[in-house]
């Protein structure tokens, strides 16, 4: 961030500039005081958003966009490196939610001009931009640390970690600019880590440790942001039907050993997008006002103790 006094004062968030509004009393008592609105409308009534990571049928990206969509976003940039259903769900979406702007594009999430242009046409075409959701991710190694290959960590720490690096940069860019309809500078920056970059023996070697840097990323970027209103978060999901793990699930549903996934957790189950994409939703409105710099694990309780060993207790 700048050091200049006078550009620090114009990225100032409301909440550091306008006064807290007395909510008054009742019979005597003070009523409760908020931040965010009422949770009862919309949650990110006339957002702008982008998220990337948004082709596969079955992930979070896409669960994501709904959740936005049906919450009163006013734009979605749904993106993706690779983009054969893209177009698909901008029509399910805009004819399920007829009130929600949908764009699609190409966008590799690893690339700064990509990353740099989406954000320009948000800000180009609607002046904000409320939420990044930085979801794009892969998995391409199963080996062993010793049998792994230094070309395929580096693969993964581009789309997994430097993804999040130019997310927050160009996303944190885009909410800093201020308009008529957005007075002061706030937003939510959200990536997709893991339960993997939180605990060991969760993924190999390069995947978790791309995902650890997300949680850095996220929580370091939280504090390069101070004062702006922009808040930075990372969500870890455990073991999530997406289009990442669809391999896994299809030999499971082979062998009649579905119900088997998610066995270490205390719930006992696997998960579908749409769990994590309400979590998602959840971080990326005001009603998260004071969540900041959090990784949050979405994994069934994997990540709160040792494995759960059914018929046994801890």
């Amino acid at each position: 961030m700048t050091s200049s006094p006078k550009a620090r004062a114009q990225q100032l968030s409301e909440q550091l500039v306008a006064p807290r509004q007395d909510p008054g009393t009742f019979e005597g008592i003070p009523r409760i005081p908020t931040i965010a609105g009422n949770s009862a409308g919309p949650r990110v009534k006339g957002k702008v958003i982008i998220i990337t990571g948004c082709n596969s049928p079955i992930g979070i990206g896409r669960a994501t966009a709904h959740q936005f969509a049906n919450n009163g976003a006013k734009a979605i940039f749904i993106s993706d490196y690779n983009t054969e259903h893209l177009e698909t769900h901008k029509r399910e979406i805009e004819s399920l939610y007829p009130g929600v702007a949908i764009h699609t594009s190409k966008v590799d999430a690893g690339d700064e001009n990509d990353v740099k242009r989406v954000v320009d046409e948000a800000l180009e075409k609607y002046g904000r931009l409320d939420v990044f959701f930085a979801n794009a991710g892969i998995s391409i190694t199963t080996e062993r640390i010793t049998d792994a290959s230094a070309e395929k960590f580096m693969t993964n720490m581009r789309t997994n970690a430097l993804s999040v690096f130019l997310a927050v940069k160009h996303g944190a860019r885009g909410m800093l600019q201020t308009s008529e309809s957005k007075p002061y500078p706030s937003g939510s920056l959200l990536a997709t880590a893991s339960s993997a970059g939180l605990r060991s023996n969760a993924g190999p070697t390069d995947y978790s440790a791309a995902k650890a840097a997300v949680i850095s990323i996220m929580q370091t970027s939280c504090y390069q942001l101070v004062g702006t209103g922009i808040r930075c978060n990372a969500l870890c999901p455990g073991v999530i039907e997406t289009g990442m793990t669809s391999r896994m699930y299809d030999a499971a549903r082979a062998r009649g050993t579905e119900k088997k996934i998610g066995q270490l957790n205390p719930l006992m189950r696997g998960a579908v997008a749409d769990e994590v994409a309400r979590v998602a939703l959840f971080l990326g409105s005001d009603e998260a006002s004071y969540v900041n710099g959090q990784a949050i694990p979405v994994c069934g309780g994997l990540t709160a103790g040792h494995p759960f060993v059914p018929g046994k207790m801890a």
